[in-house]
């Protein structure tokens, strides 16, 4: 059976800060009730994974961002057509947006996680900043799950 929320954390455990997302989805799954939560992990996103949002309610995407100056955003993502399907690193939105065109219906209510990165080289461990950012996120996201409906995480949407 699915579970109503899919949290995906993606990202290289080896790659510096590009751990983010993946590290998110440990806290989670050490912290939280997993009852009506999925997990799912991977690199990158991959178009097979639109068809993850299949039968959810809610979902969240958590990824490292190279915008070093933020602690976090979380924002609600929307399907966009772009050309990362292309490449070996698809957008969030572009999940999205496969998955309304090949199950022709509004993908569910997703958003993103975007916790403030600087170092991705092969090899290094996370950064202090990275760390810091993620403890924020982590306190977030611990408020997100602990109220888990539609209209309280619309009203969470910011960054910090």
């Amino acid at each position: 059976m699915t579970k109503p929320i899919l949290i995906f954390g993606y990202g290289n455990l080896s790659r510096g800060d590009d751990a983010l997302g993946v590290l998110m989805l440990e806290h989670i799954e050490a912290n939280f009730s997993l009852e009506n939560i999925d997990l799912l992990t991977d690199f990158q996103l991959q178009i097979e994974h639109a068809l993850d949002l299949e039968n959810r309610e809610q979902v969240i995407f958590v990824d490292a961002s190279a915008k070093s100056d933020i602690a976090f955003e979380f924002t609600r993502l929307q399907p966009v057509r772009d050309l990362s399907h292309t490449t070996h690193a698809m957008t969030p939105a572009a999940i999205l947006d496969t998955y309304l065109t090949i199950k022709k219906e509004t993908p569910p209510p997703c958003f993103l996680l975007a916790i403030g990165a600087e170092s991705f080289e092969l090899g290094e461990d996370l950064g202090e900043k990275a760390k810091q950012n993620l403890a924020k996120a982590t306190e977030f996201i611990n408020h997100l799950l602990k109220n888990p409906t539609l209209d309280f995480w619309q009203t969470q949407i910011t960054h910090f």
